[in-house]
Order: C-alpha cells, then structure tokens, then sequence
C-alpha cells in the first residue's frame, strides 16, 4: 500500500513540475502530493523538562558529522558540475585549502566559522566554502561560492546542490513540514508523513513560499535532524529514505550556464540541527533556541506596534499627527513601533498603482515624515514605514530613472504596475540602496516593512533570455544574492534598523531572511476587506496559524481585527498589534509545546503551550464554538518532575494551586469552561 502511496505522490510532484507558478493549482498539487500520505492530527507525549537540554552526545554527533561531511576533502555534502564533468566524481581535479577555524562569534553569533577554498585544477573556477558550526546548539551550517577568477567565459555550470547526501537517521524516518502562506486559513499547517524510496519534493512557487516552506524535521529511528534551506527564490529541496538514511538534496531549481569572467553564483544556505528523542518535539524545541540565539539579528525581541494611519488617500500630516498625540501615555512604555502601512507617498488611485514614488506625498506631507517621527521620538516611539522597494509601476520616479538604463528593469508586459528594479544588476543595486537609504534617513525611519507582491520568477526566466544570453537561472541567482546585500547595507548603514518581512504576508520565509528580519504580517489572510470586515472564520484562522508557525519561529506577528476578550486572547503571540497580554508573551520566545490540535475545527478544543526555562509559563486553551464539552484536561509538558510550581488562571491570579511537575504533566488539571467561545490562560510558575 505504501509503495501505491507514493507512485501516486510521485506523479503529482511531476504534474506540479508543469504547473504555471503562483497559481492556486500548483499549490492544490504541492500540498495534494503530501497530503496522500501524511497527517495533521497528531500529538506529542509530554517529558520532563531535562529531555528536551541539548547533549553531550548530540553536540558530538554534530560535530562529528560536520567534520566529516562538509570539512571533507573526500566526499562532500555539496556539489556542482564544471563543463559536465562532477565535482565529487572527479574530485582529484581539485585542490583544497582550509583556514583556521574562527574564534566564536567572529562571523555569526555562536558559530565558528571555516573557509574552505576548492580551486579547480584544469580551469579558472574557484568554489569558496563558508561554514560554521554552533557546538552549543548542535547545529551547523555552510553556503557554496563558485567564482570565474579567468578573463574569458567559463565552462558550464551545473547541477548545483548546497547538500546532496545522506543523514543517519537509520532506515525509518518521519517528516514533519509546514505548508507556507496562500492567504488561506490553514496556512502553516504542519504535516507528518513516512519517508518512502521515492522522493518527496519541495519547491517554493514562482519564487515565494507559497506551498511549503523550506523547513523540515526529519525524525529517524537512530538520529534526527532539522533541516532548514536558506534562500529567497525558486528553492528545491528532495527527501527519500532507504537503508543508508535520508538521502536530502536541495539547490535553486534551476542553474545552468557558464559564468562571465568575475562573476560568481551561490547555493542556498543550509542550516542543519541535531537531535536524539522519541520525541519530533524535542528537534522543533532545539532548532528555535538555535534561531534565537545564532539566527534573529542581534537585539531581536518581542515587539508590539500600532498603526496611525495613512493607506486612505486623503489623509494628511496634521491627521497623523493627531492620531500620535493620541496614543494614550499608557501605552508608551510598551509600544516600540508606530505603523504607517501604504499609501504615504504620492497616489493615483490607490496605494498599489503608484508604488515607486518612495517620497512622501509633497501636498498632504509637505515637511515630508520627519514632523511625524520627530513627535513619536519624543513620545519614545519609533516609526515603521511601509515600502515595496522591488516594484513599481510605469511613471513613478524608479521606474522613470530605471527605464533610462539596459537591464535596470524587469519589464512586465502584461501589467504596468508590476515591473520589478533588477537586482541582478549591480548598478540598479546601487542605485535602489542608495534611493532607499536616503528615504528611510529623511523620513527618520527605524523599523523598514518591506513588502513585495509580484512573483519573480517569470520575469527573472525572462531576462535569463533577454540579457543574459540564456543562462538559466542565473538571474535569479544574482538577484537573490544581491538582495541580501541590500538588506546587509540597509542594517549596517543605518544604526538599530529592524526590518519587518511582510512578502504579501509570509510568502518570503527562509533561513537567509530570518538571519535579517521577522515577519510582523504572517499572513494575508487576516486583511480585512474593502468594508473592513474580516473574514468569518478569522479567529479559529490565527489561532490555527500560531499553532502551525510556532514550530518554526519564535517572533511572528498578525492580527485579527475583532473585538472581545476572545478575540483578543486569540491575538497572543509574540509580535503583537495589541497591548493587552503584554506582560506574559515573553513566554512565546521560550519552549513551544503544542497541547490540543483543532486546525480548523470549531467543534475542538485548541490548546497550546509557552515555557521559559521550565521556570515558567503560560498555557493558550481555546474553547470554540462548537464546543459542547465544557471540562477540558490540561496536561503540562517540559516541566521539572521532582519541583512543585504553582498553577493559576491568569483572570484569578490570588487563587493558586500548588502541584508537582509529574503530576501536571501525567495526571494534568481538569478545567471547568462553560462559557463559549472563551479563552483560557493558565499561568504556572515553579517555587524556588
């Protein structure tokens, strides 16, 4: 039966290799393919809170494997062809050269980094390796360079894979993965589904994560490992299991071509995580401590925003002002970003046909943002700014200034409004950085939302043909690239920068952007409509989606614009529109143990839980509306067995019952909810 399974698995993956990208049938086929064999109703049995510490032995299997597998001058995990001819096949081609591991933290926070430097004996191609190993959280990474260091074209460069190789996870494996974001309710969604002979296959769609998105953990029955692909394009990423292990391929889709003298290409990062538990839980636990003390930007921390305004056309700089002087001094304390969404620099018609004027509009904002920045400083408040820097539409100042040069624009021909600055190209680099940086100084702009709602990849096959003379791929290899440097000139010139990754709501997540930025708009599910109304399923929607994300992101924001208690409680998490809750979601940045899955079902319960250091926590029970059972058994996990903690509802603080770990997490408590729908926090602290 399993092997009819996944024949029928097969041939979907190749039905989607057809698909036409950013269509909703690609995305039906992607996730089709994995839901014949998978799971969303599952659940994880509760240990104690040592169980889920990193090892001695899981540090050393990290270790051991890193040495072996990507410090290798044998068989390395990553490879690439050089005029057809295969870099591991051939390997005595190649000369290898290592520098001296870095001291920790000398290139990324925790990490100790190696440069391996791979020159090719018969040519000019020189492949520089960047790898690092974070010891304390039993994890590593590496990207791959290859460079033309000739004066004439190079041979063909092909069959590029960041890691191609196998994992110990013995013969069995279990894969959980996430669908992405297609403004659906069920976005995120995670999926547990067996390992078979023939691969299971991940692509983003059109270049954005639209289907999956590109993290996954792979449970063995001998070792286990959270994979996590780094790159904002068209990502493939192949699993299969036999009796070697997982067998784990990934690259961009597609790259093939020679290089022009200097000009060098890069594979995805890949982040990999190790771990040993019955327990798939334990990995998603250990990877997000890894995000959160090797990944985020430095300074990375909860944050709560509120909007002032703007995206209607009329309104003017007196009216913002107005809404600032308006924040209650209440909220200062706790409000690190005043939100101006789109629509602040001069319009047409709406906010979407004049992207690409990034000035404020001179007739309603005549001293530009800075009056507004200026009055939120003072109130200790900083401003988060809304840009589509990539897009812009025929007549706009980019696009005017683009259209001047060969190759700075991505002509769309079908739609004047969806042109794209090429970042592929060094000198509309430049001038895009440079336009950029000048627009978030005069505008005092500390927290930069960048939006981005086109696909690229048609557009980047076409300028494959147009400017590179039909090197596939390739420009999306440079533009990607060359957009994290942009990124990296944003944060280094402009001190305490945060940047806000927005992709129409969650549809550029990776690794490489999580090394820059958190999303403060997870999904486009939760807009409201041209009314404002939001949708009728919106809040079993977030709470869905903060089940989902929580496995793989720590700092994540949305909001469900409804009132009521409820609705408030559903709007707990991390990065928040909202003040209310403020004083427990530190919680969210600890443990994540989901308790009560209810996808979308308003007749479940739906339970999650957020532990710091099994010193502390808070437990999300949301009782739905079809809900007819009205007890609900709260069972802990990640506790301390032999210490006692105190347990309480956060709306009755002063009444606190005193148990023991073991019995929360075996015996757990019965609570008592007739109220529906209601939301129930329990808070548990231990006594020292």
């Amino acid at each position: 039966m399993r092997a009819v399974i996944s024949l029928i698995q097969a041939l979907l993956f190749i039905v989607s290799s057809f698909a036409v990208p950013d269509s909703n049938f690609k995305v039906w086929v992607d996730r089709a393919a994995m839901q014949v064999s998978s799971t969303t109703d599952f659940s994880f049995e509760s240990m104690d809170a040592k169980h889920y510490q990193i090892t001695a032995e899981e540090k050393a299997l990290c270790r051991n494997w890193y040495n072996e597998n990507v410090l290798s001058t044998k068989k390395p995990a990553y490879t690439f062809s050089i005029g057809g001819k295969d870099f591991r096949r051939n390997i005595d081609d190649w000369e290898f050269s290592f520098s001296k591991e870095s001291e920790t933290g000398a290139v990324y926070r925790g990490g100790k980094t190696t440069y391996i430097t791979v020159s090719h004996k018969n040519s000019d191609i020189v492949a520089t390796v960047e790898a690092t190993i974070y010891e304390d959280n039993a994890s590593c990474d590496w990207t791959v360079y290859v460079k033309n260091e000739g004066v004439a074209n190079s041979p063909q460069v092909s069959g590029f894979y960041a890691i191609d190789t196998y994992l110990p996870t013995g013969k069995k494996a279990d894969i959980y993965c996430s669908k992405g974001s297609f403004a659906e309710a069920d976005d995120y969604e995670m999926m547990k589904s067996d390992l078979a002979l023939l691969p299971a296959v991940f692509t983003a769609n059109g270049g954005r994560t639209e289907s999956f998105l590109p993290y996954f953990n792979i449970h063995g029955e001998e070792n286990s490992t959270v994979l996590a692909v780094g790159w904002s394009g068209q990502w493939y990423t192949s699993l299969s299991q036999n009796s070697n292990g997982t067998k784990v391929k990934a690259k961009q889709q597609t790259l093939k071509g020679y290089l022009l003298p200097s000009e060098e290409v890069r594979s995805p990062l890949v982040s990999l995580t190790f771990y040993n538990s019955d327990s798939a839980l334990k990995g998603f636990n250990t990877f997000r401590q890894y995000t959160i003390d090797c990944v985020v930007p430095e300074g990375t921390k909860q944050v709560t925003t509120t909007g002032i305004g703007v995206e209607s056309p009329g309104v003017t700089e007196d009216q913002v002002l107005q809404n600032v002087k308006n924040i209650p001094e209440a909220w200062t304390d706790a409000l690190d970003y005043a939100w101006v969404d789109a629509g602040w620099y001069p319009i047409r018609n709406h906010w979407g046909d004049s992207v690409g004027n990034w000035y404020a509009d001179p007739e309603r904002f005549p001293n530009g943002l800075g009056k507004i920045s200026q009055l939120l400083e003072e109130r200790g408040i900083e401003m988060l700014l809304w840009y589509e820097i990539e897009r812009c539409c025929k007549d706009t100042q980019v696009y005017n200034d683009c259209i001047k040069h060969d190759g700075w624009l991505l002509i769309n021909e079908e739609n004047d409004e969806a042109n794209v600055v090429n970042f592929a190209n060094e000198e509309a680099l430049e001038y895009i950085t440079n336009l950029t940086l000048e627009s978030l100084r005069y505008n005092s702009v500390k927290g930069f939302r960048m939006d981005s709602n086109f696909t690229p990849l048609p557009l980047w096959e076409l300028t494959d043909e147009k400017w590179a003379d039909g090197r596939k791929g390739i420009t999306e290899n440079l533009y990607v690239t060359n957009l994290y440097r942009f990124f990296d000139t944003l944060l280094e010139e402009i001190p305490g920068l945060k940047i806000d990754m927005c992709a129409s709501g969650g549809k550029r997540l990776d690794i490489e952007t999580a090394r820059r930025s958190i999303p403060l708009w997870r999904s486009d599910y939760n807009c409201m409509d041209g009314e404002g109304k939001s949708k009728p399923d919106i809040l079993q929607a977030t709470q869905a989606q903060t089940y989902g994300i929580s496995f793989w992101y720590p700092y994540n924001g949305t909001c469900a614009y409804v009132d009521g208690e409820y609705a408030v409680r559903t709007n707990i998490i991390s990065c928040s529109q909202l003040l209310d809750n403020y004083d427990i979601r530190p919680h969210m940045i600890g443990n994540y143990y989901p308790l009560t899955y209810g996808g979308l079902d308003t007749s479940k319960y739906h339970a999650m839980q957020f532990d710091t250091d099994a010193q502390g926590g808070m437990a999300l029970i949301y009782k739905r509306e079809n809900v007819t059972d009205n007890t609900y058994l709260l069972k802990f996990n990640g506790l301390k067995s032999d210490a006692t903690y105190e347990i309480y509802n956060y709306d009755t603080p002063d009444v606190k019952a005193r148990r023991s770990g073991a019995d929360l997490m075996n015996s757990g408590i019965e609570l008592t909810i007739e109220e529906t729908p209601k939301a129930v926090i329990m808070m548990y602290d231990i006594i020292k």
